[in-house]
């Protein structure tokens, strides 16, 4: 019978995606949420297949070595690069032009196992997370539907990571989205493109801002957010200046 292990719906987190606990229930699926591993080691015994997609928590080895088929986990970048935690917030927040999701085997080290699959998916210079976040969906389901034959046949086209040419990043925070109006404007575009809602936002003081323009050829009044004929703008770190299209002013 198939077991989904989730995680505790916080009523504290603005969550923007359905609950997964809620819909295993309606469909009659056993479900547990932040089981610790000595519950997981004793209920998955002899399981064909585990599959992880975006779970918060890494699944320990005995249980996964129990797979018959195999361990899979897919990942929101285009492996090795940007491994571990946020990875599409930051592709956008580095200036990437393109991510994408892999399918990888589950091993003891965070994103690090053979890969079954990838798919690119372009990020546009105006997109926002969620904007991208929508397309990386689709991928996802076309590398499943792509590698799902191999697997339960149990011969997926398995490749190794080259880890040294890839990159690993950590967690984000709400705090790191404040604005540090030193910095130049495309890196300040791309912090607001990161983190706009439904994620935290970028702040400064006595605003956040969730979407900006680059101005070019625009001589700022002075660095940081001010106002010209009604309109937000921003001058930046390096001389140049941005266009706050969407703000909201702290009350």
């Amino acid at each position: 019978m198939p077991l989904v292990v989730t995680h505790k719906d916080d009523p504290n987190e603005a969550r923007w995606y359905a609950s997964l606990f809620d819909f295993a229930k309606r469909k009659s699926l056993r479900v547990v949420a932040d089981p610790d591993s000595s519950f997981l080691e004793k209920e998955i015994q002899h399981p064909d297949l585990i599959f992880s997609f975006y779970y918060r928590s890494m699944l320990p080895m005995p249980v996964l070595g129990k797979a018959r088929l195999g361990a899979f986990n897919m990942h929101g970048s285009l492996l090795p690069k940007f491994r571990g935690r946020a990875p599409l917030n930051w592709a956008i927040l580095k200036g990437e032009t393109e991510t994408g999701v892999t399918l990888h085997e589950m091993v003891e080290k965070p994103d690090a196992g053979r890969i079954v699959d990838q798919q690119a998916t372009p990020i546009g210079p105006d997109e926002t997370a969620v904007d991208v976040f929508r397309k990386m969906t689709v991928a996802a389901e076309t590398v499943l539907q792509r590698s799902l034959p191999g697997i339960l046949s149990g011969k997926p086209n398995l490749k190794p990571q080259n880890l040294t040419a890839g990159s690993y990043f950590g967690r984000r925070r709400p705090e790191d989205g404040r604005i540090d109006w030193s910095k130049s404007a495309q890196e300040i575009h791309n912090l607001v493109r990161a983190v706009a809602p439904p994620f935290p936002g970028a702040f400064t003081e006595g605003m956040k801002i969730h979407r900006t323009r680059l101005e070019p050829g625009r001589k700022p009044q002075k660095r940081g957010p001010y106002q010209e004929n009604g309109e937000w703008f921003a001058g930046c770190g390096d001389g140049k200046v941005l266009r706050l299209l969407e703000v909201q002013e702290s009350q």
